[in-house]
Formats: structure tokens, C-alpha cells, sequence
């Protein structure tokens, strides 16, 4: 089941809308986009379930001070070597989101990998049952920034460190595509993942300048008082994530997702990017 929606422009994206309309669509410049994994990393409060959030820093190329949830581009060597696996199979993967087995394999390896560099949470454990505790030592930092520069691979971080990936720990929830308008695009699958015993998320990350534990509502508030800023995708999943009582109802994968990719629209209260959601 769809519904459409429509979501306000920054003003400064509003005059590119503007001219990506008035561009005859044969001659309109669209880039591929990028296989990426985002991480909606969740956690039980006496307040109700809160989601880890970062905010970029001003000088990222995409999405420069906004609000976002842990993730990134899929690296190619997420894609080649073998890697310690643990749950479901690249090939149940695959049969959820309709990826080529080893585009699925490689989509989950950069939820889990991605989440551990940008905020040190690592969805692996010792055997396929368990996690691993605390990951919070400078010796796991030094991973994480090996991780960053390219010198160590997640399957080899992994492997050296007898571990297997845990992908049972994520849950699938949505799927998005940047605008083709946008000069910079990524094909964006979303995960829910409970934030492991005796881990904690930190913030140490160039990437943002500040990290915060928040309830979805709270955060949504946030951004209808101007207060922060937020891409639609990130939006949407707040919502959804608002209306669950319990972590619970969030760690289950959701099945016949289609791909949302919002298009700008002139409306009478202006510019709006229009999306058909799965609901």
C-alpha cells in the first residue's frame, strides 16, 4: 500500500527545482546514484524508544548541517572476500529487496561497517548467538579510523578479530533514491538494528559535529520549529518509528518495499518534493 506526500524545499535547493523543471527532460543531467545502508540505531528510554542521530558537519559535499542516522556508501570491498557471517543469508537478503545476491551481501556488510565507523557500534559478536561487548578502546578506534583511510577491510577487521557479522541484528524498513535532480545521488536502503548490551554509541566521527540520543516526536518538533534539518527520508522514518510503542515493533523487516524517489512539483504554497511512500 502507497500514499503520496509532499515535502517543503530548503529555499536553497528551490531555484535548482526550479531549473531542473524548466529543463526539457531530454536534456536534464542525471547522475547514477550510489548503493548506500543507513542505520536507524535504537534504544529503549523511560520516555519510549529514542534513535541515534548525528548532525553532518558544515562542509560535507551532501547534505551539509543536516540531521541524519548513521550510514554511507557502499565501498567496493564491501563487495569482494569472504567475511564471517552470521543470520540471514545474502540470498534471504536478496529475496527482500529484489538486490542480485552479492549487491544484497555487500548492502548489509556497509549497515553493519558503516554504523561501527561513524559511531562505534558493532552488530557482530564472537559466535552466531552473541555480541560483542565493549567496543569503546583506543585499539578499536584504531580500527575504525583504518576502516576510514581504507588500510583495513571489514571482512580482514573482522577476521583478525574472530568475530561474524550479525546480520539477523538488522531489520529492513525503507527504501529511497535522491531526487534525480540532485548532483550528488545515492540508492538508499534503511535498517533498523537495537543497540547492543554493554555497547554505547559514541561521537567520535569527523563527519558530524554532534550526536544525540533523541525520541522520534522530539526530534520532528525539532524540525517543524526551524530548530534542525532533515532530508524527507529521515523525516518519514521518524514517523514511523514514533508510532511503535517498543523497539519490538521496529526490529521486524519489512517485505515489497518500492523504491521512493521524491520529484520536484510547483504547488500553489510553492516548490515541494513529491513522494509516493510505502505505507
Amino acid at each position: 500500500m502507497t500514499s503520496q506526500h509532499d515535502f517543503p524545499v530548503p529555499p536553497p535547493l528551490a531555484e535548482g527545482a526550479q531549473r531542473w523543471l524548466a529543463t526539457a527532460p531530454a536534456q536534464r543531467p542525471i547522475v547514477p546514484p550510489r548503493m548506500a545502508a543507513t542505520v536507524m540505531l535504537l534504544r529503549e528510554s523511560a520516555s519510549g524508544p529514542e534513535v541515534f542521530m548525528l548532525r553532518r558537519v558544515p562542509s560535507m559535499a551532501f547534505a551539509p548541517s543536516v540531521w541524519v542516522f548513521p550510514g554511507g556508501g557502499v565501498d567496493p570491498r564491501d563487495e569482494a572476500g569472504d567475511i564471517p557471517w552470521a543470520g540471514p543469508s545474502p540470498a534471504q537478503w536478496a529475496a527482500l529487496t529484489g538486490l542480485p545476491d552479492a549487491t544484497a551481501r555487500a548492502t548489509v556488510i556497509a549497515a553493519v561497517r558503516e554504523v561501527f565507523e561513524e559511531c562505534g557500534v558493532l552488530l557482530a559478536g564472537p559466535s552466531a548467538d552473541t555480541v560483542v561487548a565493549d567496543v569503546s578502546g583506543d585499539d578499536w578506534h584504531a580500527d575504525r579510523e583504518a576502516l576510514l583511510d581504507r588500510s583495513l577491510s571489514f571482512a580482514e577487521l573482522l577476521t583478525r578479530r574472530q568475530l561474524v557479522l550479525r546480520s539477523d541484528l538488522l531489520a529492513l524498513q525503507d527504501h529511497w533514491v535522491t531526487p534525480e535532480m540532485e548532483p550528488k545521488r545515492y540508492d538508499t536502503w534503511f535498517f533498523a538494528a537495537r543497540l547492543p548490551e554493554r555497547q554505547a554509541a559514541d561521537d567520535r566521527t569527523s563527519e558530524a559535529d554532534r550526536t544525540e540520543w533523541v525520541r522520534p516526536a522530539a526530534a520532528l518538533e525539532q524540525v517543524g520549529a526551524g530548530a534542525a534539518r532533515m532530508m524527507p527520508p529521515t523525516i518519514v522514518q521518524l514517523r514511523r518509528l514514533g508510532a511503535f510503542a517498543d523497539i519490538g515493533q521496529g526490529m521486524v523487516s519489512r517485505a515489497g518495499l518500492v523504491a521512493v524517489m521524491p520529484e520536484p512539483a510547483e504547488t500553489d504554497g510553492g516548490m515541494v518534493l513529491r513522494a509516493t511512500l510505502n505505507d
